[in-house]
């Protein structure tokens, strides 16, 4: 069957796995680079994996998001909070609406390339923090999504109810080199391990019963 499917891709562990769990429907790759933090080094390892893979990528250029918009990803690495991945720690890592238009830019590009369907890699973890992640947004941007464009483009998001420990011990089980993949806010060198994300990246790990390689001592 032909590739008929965009996927939204960060270089993050969810987003990787369903990569590599769904690279035979793929067509495209879209990433953004909004101007956070960590956005260098997730681009990095999206780009190693569409390589790996020979999934074509496409970087969108979203800078006014970090011009305008307001949140501890655009305002360095002392502004992310750390210790726990909750919502009350994690509320000043929201970017506003940033799914919302991602999906709107994946929407059109999707029609624009002939493609059926658009994906993204949210999981149920997020849904307290991200409102741009929960299940209701999920559903009301696909029937926005499928009613604005002519061929009714879909919206696919197979991960909403999945833990991340799901999401590692399936991406485990493809192979997935999780060594290319990041997660910390803070955008370093190299991943701090004591951020929200870093400690729910381990905990995940732990939780799945794997070693994570990108998080070694």
């Amino acid at each position: 069957m032909k590739p008929d499917t965009l996927l939204i891709y960060s270089g993050g562990v969810d987003s990787t796995t369903m990569l590599y769990e769904y690279r035979d429907r793929i067509a495209l790759a879209l990433s953004f680079h909004y101007g956070s933090n960590h956005n260098d080094a997730e681009l990095a390892c999206a780009r190693w994996h569409c390589a790996r893979l020979g999934i074509r990528q496409v970087v969108i250029p979203l800078g006014f998001m970090a011009q305008h918009f307001r949140s501890a990803l655009f305002e360095g690495a002392d502004a992310v909070p750390g210790q726990k991945y909750d919502e009350q720690s994690m509320h000043s890592t929201v970017v506003p609406f940033r799914n919302g238009i991602m999906l709107s830019i994946a929407a059109g590009m999707a029609e624009s390339e002939g493609l059926r369907q658009v994906m993204m890699a949210n999981h149920s973890g997020d849904h307290s923090i991200y409102p741009d992640c929960r299940p209701a947004f999920v559903d009301a941007m696909g029937a926005a999504i499928s009613a604005g464009t002519y061929d009714g483009v879909v919206l696919d998001a197979p991960y909403t109810r999945l833990t991340k420990a799901d999401i590692v011990r399936r991406g485990t089980a493809l192979g997935v080199d999780y060594g290319h993949t990041w997660s910390c806010y803070k955008g370093g060198e190299h991943a701090c391990g004591v951020c929200g994300t870093c400690v729910e990246r381990r905990e995940a790990f732990a939780a799945a019963g794997q070693k994570d390689p990108a998080m070694e001592e």
